[in-house]
């Protein structure tokens, strides 16, 4: 897989697209609830937040972080198949939040989701044909089943697998297969955004590789909007314009992908980066490595201030004290946020 971004775009290109979703300080808190008969609320997980962020139309954001960060949290947020505790999710202009049972199900036709593991995500009881047409039913797309029948066909041949797999189950097909699948089937409705969630982390290095170009050559054809959500970091910087960082429900920096990569501004990005391998074994000997102490804080009980505080190797008395906005730093770019008090000197360093 290349080590350059593949499709990306530059920052101007990204700056001129209009906005298809915009999160606004979004909050998932899940209950965590004691008792034997009587439950009662004794606290609550933390999954995400105070998240904000925009996705421009035809990009691909990529979300990255360690597992237990929030990101799956709240990439089903974003198609609200978790509730929300607080904030918004405009998509297309439209509060899905706050949208009517008749208007999110209009909205949902244009909003999708490939999952991380195919197997299990695609019924092992019913053939492709019946896990295709099922989104065509429940919408109402499509005059018979000879019409449906097209339209996942057509679906197949854009994921190239072959026409007479609609009558094949589940299990007789491989993990790339099982995922050109999920793509297939996300693609049926013809939608706007797709949300895919480690779309290729439960597949071999050689079947990534095509996987990604796949998402790349429909995004190009169709003009299709991505939210991957990934820990490698490699796959991200593959096929994302922009770039997430998230660390305990929250967002630490955002940036253009090539600007991330680059110049990181936050210590947890520069901690990711520098554990990704380099391919020349000479650099790759001499290359300075930045090892996070201590284990990741529980979500339900986060600490004051910045929550990386108690892994950062440059945390100081200001980071307990005051939690530190996402912001746009004097000498850096103005689409590259981060959220850290001593971001300009790290910058300077």
């Amino acid at each position: 897989m290349s080590e350059q971004p593949g499709t990306t775009l530059d920052a101007s290109e990204t700056s001129e697209r209009s906005t298809l979703v915009e999160v606004d300080n979004l909050k998932v808190h899940f209950p965590i609830l004691r008792g034997v008969i009587l439950d009662r609320v004794v606290g609550h997980v933390r999954a995400v937040d105070g998240v904000s962020l925009t996705v421009k139309r035809g990009e691909t954001y990529g979300l990255v972080g360690e597992s237990g960060c929030g990101k799956t949290t709240l990439g089903r947020a974003l198609l609200r198949l978790v509730d929300a505790t607080d904030g918004a999710v405009r998509f297309d202009g439209v509060d899905i939040l706050a949208a009517k049972p008749k208007e999110l199900r209009a909205i949902r036709r244009r909003m999708q989701m490939i999952f991380q593991d195919p197997l299990s995500s695609l019924d092992p009881r019913q053939n492709i044909e019946s896990i295709l047409t099922e989104g065509l039913e429940a919408h109402g797309i499509g005059a018979d089943r000879a019409a449906r029948r097209v339209i996942v066909g057509d679906a197949l041949d854009a994921v190239g697998l072959p026409r007479w797999a609609l009558s094949r189950y589940p299990h007789e097909f491989s993990g790339g297969q099982r995922q050109r699948i999920g793509i297939a089937r996300a693609l049926v409705l013809d939608p706007d955004l797709i949300v895919a969630d480690e779309p290729v982390s439960a597949l071999d290095v050689s079947i990534q590789a095509q996987v990604i170009n796949l998402l790349d050559d429909l995004q190009r054809d169709r003009g299709l909007t991505y939210v991957v959500i990934a820990h490698d970091l490699a796959v991200v910087r593959h096929i994302s314009d922009t770039v997430g960082v998230m660390y305990l429900g929250a967002l630490v920096e955002e940036a253009a992908s090539v600007d991330l990569y680059r110049a990181p501004l936050h210590p947890y990005t520069k901690a990711l980066l520098s554990a990704v391998p380099v391919p020349d074994p000479r650099v790759e000997e001499h290359r300075k490595r930045i090892l996070l102490t201590g284990d990741l804080p529980s979500p339900a009980n986060p600490p004051s201030g910045c929550r990386f505080r108690t892994r950062c190797p440059w945390a100081q008395e200001r980071c307990s004290q005051e939690r530190p906005e996402l912001r746009v730093i004097e000498g850096g770019s103005t689409n590259h946020r981060v959220a850290c008090h001593f971001a300009e000197e790290l910058l300077d360093a």
